[in-house]
């Protein structure tokens, strides 16, 4: 795979990462009021959709050490702080069991708005 399109598919990547985490997130969120909403599918979609952020920053780490590219200051840091924050909204799933939808609602807003940021960080270069 050359640079190129290595770039154009993290470029393009980023829509999956934005996309699917509001989804998710929404969905959950829902599922908090209407009970039908919940199902195993929802935890499976949230599930894809944060492996994808994994997926993104693989990628990025992959076009900077193979192709020796700069990358915009907070660029990288915004990759890295959702990992954290994936662990993180993880680790509070048993002490929130009551409240699960909203964490995972929330959590996936919040993922939503860091993949935000880290592509507004990313075109200012």
């Amino acid at each position: 795979m050359n640079a190129s399109t290595l770039a154009e598919l993290h470029t393009s990547w980023a829509w999956v990462v934005i996309i699917g985490n509001s989804l998710a997130g929404i969905w959950a969120l829902s599922a908090h009021k209407v009970i039908a909403l919940r199902s195993r599918a929802l935890w499976w979609f949230t599930a894809c959709t944060q492996v994808s952020i994994f997926i993104q920053v693989i990628l990025g780490v992959i076009m900077v050490n193979r192709d020796k590219r700069e990358f915009p200051q907070f660029h990288a840091f915004y990759g890295f702080v959702a990992i954290i924050a994936i662990a993180i909204i993880y680790s509070y799933r048993a002490q929130l069991k009551s409240r699960v939808y909203l964490l995972y609602g929330f959590g996936g807003l919040f993922l939503m708005g860091l993949a935000i940021r880290a592509m507004l960080v990313g075109q200012a270069s």
